[in-house]
């Protein structure tokens, strides 16, 4: 009875991390949106179609299996393409089970430690205005435990390898995914932009997924306009950029407000340091594989002693580390939408899962920081709120492989 039950709950385990390892696997890729929004409705539909048709043409098997009465003569009414599925189910488990258990944010293998203060604010009941647009977004915002408008404030001091000691202390405030779809109002991202303004950052970063419909172009100056940073503020593109159907719109807009568009670019750009001399760094954009990345050949001929990599999906982590980069700003996975408790989060739209859902890792020579972003096309989020970063720097030990080193204070 018990190995019946086993086996049972191991392919079923196997057939849902087959299925949402597709999910992620396909929303990474840089395929068309309608491509993608195919695949993953004929994948949620074999998910539930798969068991189901099993259940319905074997329930004798199943009943017996939940009986304790399972003799091994049933096995021979079962067809070969349904052992061949379930072998497959059950390596599954074990290939992409352990890789999953190994890598959750309780268990923080990868995760850089950090110093950090966040705080909580219910930015529906502290505007003037109503957040909510659109009815569809009024109802969405009375589901229980929903986090859409309950802003956290993640005041993060990262240790970052490399890092110029004159540039201990330096300040960015990291923005992403803020997804103007016209349901929730631009007062959010003002609001947003309001608090990071008075923190006085150094620099504004901001990793893309900024329109969803053409129509929120001119939510941009109300939004983001007001944006302040001694070095200047800077942006790339993300996948649901493109759904407009020029994305060059949206950075010309971008542009116009005083952002600098950094998409597929390398631009040299000094950082006003502690001390009295300047820092020369790199700042790279990546937006593959939906736009472009940087040259190699301009990449590596500069003799810049910090780069600095913005990039829409975490994915670019390898990218960054060919190319020596010391501190990487990422978004896309929306910290999973979702996150269910110790588990945490199981959407994700990456090669890699919900590896580098969101949070702060360290991959020899790089660190990446991961926002939760701000907005999303699903009006949910639960335990999973909305994130503006305010990345303070610090001195780490380059030589420290592990990620556990303290992290020197200024």
């Amino acid at each position: 009875m018990l190995t019946g039950y086993a086996i049972l709950i191991a392919v079923v385990l196997g057939h849902f991390s087959l299925h949402l390892a597709i999910y992620n696997r396909i929303n990474a890729l840089g395929w068309h949106r309608k491509t993608i929004k195919k695949l993953v409705k004929v994948f949620f539909a074999s998910c539930l179609a798969i068991p189901t048709i099993f259940v319905t043409t074997h329930w004798p098997i199943v009943t017996q299996i939940l009986d304790g009465s399972l003799h091994r003569q049933a096995f021979d009414s079962i067809e070969t393409v349904w052992y061949v599925y379930g072998v497959l189910c059950l390596i599954a488990v074990v290939a992409l089970g352990i890789p999953f258990l190994l890598w959750r944010p309780i268990f923080a293998l990868e995760a850089t430690p950090v110093n950090r203060r966040t705080t909580i604010n219910d930015v529906a009941a502290i505007v003037s205005k109503p957040l909510p647009v659109t009815a569809r977004c009024r109802w969405a915002s009375r589901i229980p435990m929903n986090q859409i408008f309950k802003l956290a404030i993640e005041e993060i001091e990262l240790p970052v390898a490399g890092l110029p000691l004159s540039l201990d202390g330096y300040k960015i405030a990291h923005l992403s995914d803020l997804h103007f779809t016209g349901h929730i109002s631009p007062q959010m991202v003002a609001y947003v932009v309001e608090q990071a303004n008075d923190w006085s950052p150094n620099l504004f970063a901001l990793t893309g997924d900024i329109i969803d419909e053409a129509r929120c172009i001119d939510w941009l100056e109300e939004s983001l306009g007001h944006a302040s940073a001694t070095d200047g503020s800077y942006f790339v593109l993300g996948n649901h950029d493109t759904r407009v159907a020029d994305p060059n719109q949206v950075r010309h807009a971008m542009t116009s407000l005083g952002w600098r568009d950094i998409g597929g670019q390398c631009i040299n750009a000094p950082l006003r340091a502690t001390g009295a001399n300047s820092v020369s760094c790199q700042i790279l954009g990546n937006e593959r594989p939906w736009f472009g990345a940087p040259e190699t050949t301009r990449v590596e001929k500069s003799d810049a002693t910090f780069r600095l990599l913005l990039s829409h999906s975490p994915d670019q982590i390898w990218w960054a580390r060919r190319h020596r980069v010391h501190l990487m700003l990422a978004g896309h996975t929306h910290g999973g939408q979702g996150r269910l408790p110790l588990i945490g989060p199981l959407l994700s739209p990456s090669f890699h899962g919900s590896r580098f859902a969101s949070g702060h890792f360290y991959k020899p020579p790089t660190t990446m920081h991961v926002s939760r972003g701000l907005s999303g096309t699903h009006l949910l989020r639960i335990n999973c709120r909305p994130e503006l970063s305010l990345l303070t720097l610090r001195v780490r030990d380059s030589l420290s492989e592990k990620g556990s080193d303290p992290f020197r204070r200024g």
